[in-house]
C-alpha cells in the first residue's frame, strides 16, 4: 500500500531568479532579443543525476557544490544533459547560420513559405565597421574611420531597403509564392525561432561564443543567454566560469616548455617545438611575457 503522506518529486524545478525573467527579454543588436520560454531542472538536478550514477547505497561524500565543481573541473559535464531551457532568439540570418552549426539543440524556425518577413534588418553600429583581418581570415581588423563606417552603413541600408522592396512587388504586385520571392532577402534580415538545448550542449556553445575571438554578433546573443543560465543554475554556472572560461587549455608540448622553464632552462620559441602562432597563444593565455 503506498503511503499518501509521504512527500512526492514536483514535477517541474522552480528557480525564483530565473522565473522573475520569463516574462522579459533582453534586447540584442538593434532589432533582435533573446527570452527564456520554459526551463527544466536546476543545480539540484545535476547533483540528483550524478550520484545516481554512482550506484544505490553510496553515501554522499561531499556538499552539492563542492561535486559540481568536481563534475565541472574533471568535464564530466554529462549529468547536465537532465537539465534543459527553451529559448526564443530574434537574429539577423547569417547570425542563425552560424548559431545552427551547434547541431546539439531542438531548433523551430519561423518559415517564409508562411509568413511575410518584416522590414528588419541589421546594421552594425559604426564601432563594430572594421576592414578584413590581415591575419584572420575570418574575423576584422582594423576599424573604418568615421566617415567609411558612415559610407559602409548607408550601403548596407540602401541595398537592404532596395532588397525588401522588391521582396514585396514579388509576393504582392507580381504574386509570386513567398517561398521563391524571399530569395532576395539578404542575410542581415531577421528571422525568429524557438531553441530548446541541454545545460551540457549550452556551456560547450557559450564556452565557443562568449570567446572573444567568436564573431562579435554570435557574442551578443551568447552573453544574453549566459545571464539566464547564471540566474538558473548559479552554482554550475561559477563552476564553469572557474574551469572553463577563465581556465587555460595547454598541449603536451606546452606543458614540456613550462616544466622546462620552471626548471631553470633557458628555452626559445626555436627550441620549443611550437609554433609561433602556439607560442603566442601560451604566453597570452598565462598573461606573462615568453
Amino acid at each position: 500500500m503506498s503511503d499518501d503522506t509521504a512527500p512526492r518529486p514536483t514535477l517541474r524545478s522552480v528557480v525564483p531568479a530565473l522565473e522573475a525573467r520569463l516574462g522579459t527579454h533582453i534586447g540584442c543588436l538593434d532589432h533582435g532579443f533573446v527570452r527564456v520560454v520554459d526551463y527544466f531542472g536546476d543545480d539540484a538536478a545535476i547533483v540528483q543525476a550524478a550520484r545516481v550514477s554512482y550506484g544505490a547505497g553510496t553515501r554522499k561524500t561531499s556538499e552539492d557544490r563542492q561535486l559540481i565543481r568536481y563534475l565541472m573541473r574533471q568535464r564530466h559535464t554529462t549529468p547536465c544533459e537532465l537539465c534543459e531551457i527553451k529559448f526564443h532568439v530574434k537574429l539577423p540570418i547569417f547570425v542563425a547560420r552560424q548559431w545552427i552549426r551547434h547541431r546539439t539543440a531542438n531548433v523551430n524556425e519561423i518559415s517564409g513559405r508562411y509568413s511575410v518577413f518584416t522590414d528588419e534588418f541589421y546594421t552594425p553600429a559604426p564601432s563594430e565597421l572594421a576592414k578584413q583581418s590581415t591575419d584572420n581570415k575570418q574575423g576584422r581588423g582594423e576599424a573604418l574611420s568615421d566617415v567609411e563606417a558612415q559610407v559602409a552603413r548607408e550601403t548596407i541600408d540602401r541595398a537592404s531597403r532596395a532588397a525588401y522592396a522588391d521582396y514585396q512587388s514579388l509576393i504582392h504586385d507580381q504574386q509570386v509564392a513567398r517561398e521563391v520571392g524571399r530569395a532576395v532577402l539578404p542575410v542581415n534580415y531577421y528571422t525568429e525561432w524557438y531553441w530548446k538545448i541541454d545545460l551540457h550542449n549550452l556551456l560547450h556553445f557559450l564556452a565557443l561564443r562568449l570567446d572573444p575571438h567568436a564573431q562579435y554578433e554570435i557574442r551578443v546573443y551568447a552573453e544574453a543567454m549566459a545571464s539566464y543560465v547564471r540566474d538558473w543554475v548559479p552554482t554550475a554556472w561559477e563552476a564553469f566560469e572557474d574551469y572553463r572560461l577563465g581556465g587555460v587549455s595547454l598541449s603536451k608540448q606546452m606543458v614540456q616548455v613550462i616544466r622546462r622553464k620552471l626548471s631553470g632552462e633557458a628555452v626559445g620559441r626555436e627550441e620549443s617545438g611550437l609554433s609561433r602562432r602556439e607560442w603566442d597563444e601560451l604566453w597570452a593565455a598565462l598573461g606573462v611575457e615568453g
